[in-house]
């Protein structure tokens, strides 16, 4: 029998490369989008809409569904905090009513901001006590539990699982649609030594690269879905690079990579603005033990090695 994969939010940074990657495992796969979406590569899907939903399930007759798809943005999300909440918790809590009653393996795509970032916390376990410090990782921690919940109703625990990651970034469309692709424009601003730009050297954040989370997504569908008995398995998986550093960082590694100067970028070490209406964490170092304890392979690209091919800038 044909194995098809449904990839909601697959015209995103993340959502293009677990399409590449369950492709490469000769899976069938169908994408979903909204404002992006144009078939025949992607069908538009209403995640607002169960009628939506529901229709696009029947027609592709998935075994395995990954919902990318998310207002991931933190500042955005405080912006509009009811279109956020209708799409990380409402649309995935029906996604999962709909892929539960059908038999349906879902990974539900998580964010390691579901958890404070005290410093001195971290590394956090898949089973560590969330509280997130805002408004977007709330709403992935709500989305989280009400697809787990809806797996729970079914009396189908197991087929729904929890995928939990960082930063990202990879080859993308627009630098803007990674937190980390878009500080090589800050690089190329800083040239201009008046530029005035200040750059957070306070949180530490750990870049994972789109192709590594594609690999680890099919990689846990195999394994779940060769299991006869799921409900023994964890429903709550994370998935990190052990790559560390502050934005200031990257941006003095990527001015090496491109032999610039960051005259125009001043290191900002000052934490959190108590009076910002998003606040950000220090940090949330997610712990990938549960994955490898499932047998699956954590390894992830080298951070420097990567940006050194994509920029095409091989000097020492």
């Amino acid at each position: 029998m044909a194995k098809t994969a449904l990839i909601t939010g697959a015209t995103g940074l993340l959502g293009r490369q677990v399409v590449t990657a369950f492709e490469r495992k000769e899976w069938q796969v169908v994408g979903t989008g909204f404002t992006r979406a144009k078939r025949p590569s992607t069908l538009k899907l209403d995640l607002g809409s169960e009628a939506n939903i529901t229709s696009t399930i029947e027609e592709v007759k998935p075994q395995v569904v990954v919902h990318c798809a998310a207002n991931r943005f933190p500042d955005k999300c405080d912006s509009d905090p009811e279109g956020t909440r209708a799409l990380n918790v409402t649309a995935s809590a029906s996604l999962a009513k709909i892929c539960a009653a059908r038999d349906i393996f879902l990974i539900y795509i998580s964010t390691d901001y579901v958890f404070p970032g005290t410093e001195g916390d971290a590394p956090y376990e898949a089973d560590s006590r969330p509280k997130p410090p805002n408004l977007y990782g709330e709403t992935k921690y709500e989305g989280e539990k009400a697809v787990l919940r809806e797996y729970e109703s079914a009396g189908k625990q197991g087929w729904g699982v929890v995928l939990r990651v960082p930063v990202l970034y990879g080859e993308a469309e627009k630098p803007s649609e990674s937190a980390v692709n878009v500080l090589m424009d800050a690089v190329w601003k800083a040239q201009d030594k008046d530029a005035g730009l200040r750059m957070d050297h306070w949180a530490i954040r750990y870049p994972t690269n789109t192709e590594d989370v594609g690999r680890v997504c099919h990689d846990v569908t195999a394994a779940y879905l060769s299991k006869q008995e799921k409900a023994v398995l964890p429903g709550i998986l994370q998935f990190s690079s052990e790559d560390k550093y502050t934005k200031y960082e990257i941006c003095q590694l990527f001015a090496q990579i491109m032999g610039l100067t960051l005259e125009g970028m001043e290191a900002n070490a000052q934490g959190n603005d108590p009076n910002a209406s998003v606040q950000r964490p220090y940090d949330c170092h997610l712990s990938t033990r549960t994955l490898q304890e499932l047998g699956i392979d954590v390894a992830t690209q080298d951070f420097v090695g990567w940006w050194r091919r994509e920029m095409r800038a091989y000097r020492k």
